[in-house]
């Protein structure tokens, strides 16, 4: 999962940031609107974590604009304004989720599982892909039951691919989940993590479709 975090103070933003890279989580920070309209057009983010009172305008301003140009990806408000009318105010102007601080990152975390595993319209965290199978809570992988040691980069390589079922991938997509704004990418970097990712989980987890991209296959031998 990536997440973009839009939150004006920095130390505030820095423990969110580490606590969701602990968690397996990889995340990106902006501060402002305009940094956060300029990160959306720029990277492919699962969820959005957007405090409201930002420095050039309005959380609720952005949020809005966002949903009335039919930007539908899952967003969650992350607030001190706790009043049950704030909270309406938020889910009504198209949030999708609501947490006030202080909050506890344990619960953030299980919000912002629970919003991708709507996205991707599953009703449990837990996927089950033919013998495999992947916890995104818990990053734990197995096939057939034996348990299979994968990296940070190539357990965002293989929850992309489970979310995305049969749709294909760009190149451009699949590397926009598994690296941040400010990551620097090698040229060769994706072909190492697909090569690793079909050692340990068959030669057919990833599919190459010529021209296109990469797509989901199956798992093992």
């Amino acid at each position: 999962m990536r997440v973009l975090v839009i939150e004006d103070d920095e130390l505030v933003a820095s423990g969110i940031l580490a606590g969701l890279r602990l968690s397996g989580i990889g995340a990106d920070h902006v501060a402002n609107a305009s940094l956060a309209e300029a990160a959306v057009h720029t990277g492919r983010f699962d969820v959005i974590v957007l405090d409201l009172g930002l420095p050039d305008t309005d959380g609720l301003r952005l949020l809005r604009h966002w949903r009335g140009a039919g930007k539908d990806w899952p967003v969650l408000i992350l607030t001190a304004r706790d009043d049950v009318q704030d909270k309406v105010a938020g889910l009504r102007s198209g949030a999708d989720d609501y947490l006030a601080k202080p909050f506890e990152l344990d619960e953030l975390v299980a919000r912002l599982h629970a919003l991708q595993r709507r996205s991707a319209g599953r009703c449990v965290d837990r996927i089950e892909h033919g013998p495999l199978v992947f916890d995104p809570a818990t990053q734990q992988v197995t096939l057939e039951g034996v348990p299979v040691e994968l990296s940070r980069r190539e357990l965002a390589l293989l929850h992309t691919l489970l979310n995305s079922g049969q749709r294909i991938l760009t190149p451009e997509q699949v590397k926009d989940s598994l690296y941040g704004l400010d990551d620097a990418v090698g040229s060769n970097a994706l072909n190492v993590h697909i090569h690793h990712l079909r050692r340990k989980l068959g030669p057919h987890i990833v599919e190459t479709v010529r021209g296109i991209g990469y797509r989901l296959g199956r798992a093992g031998v």
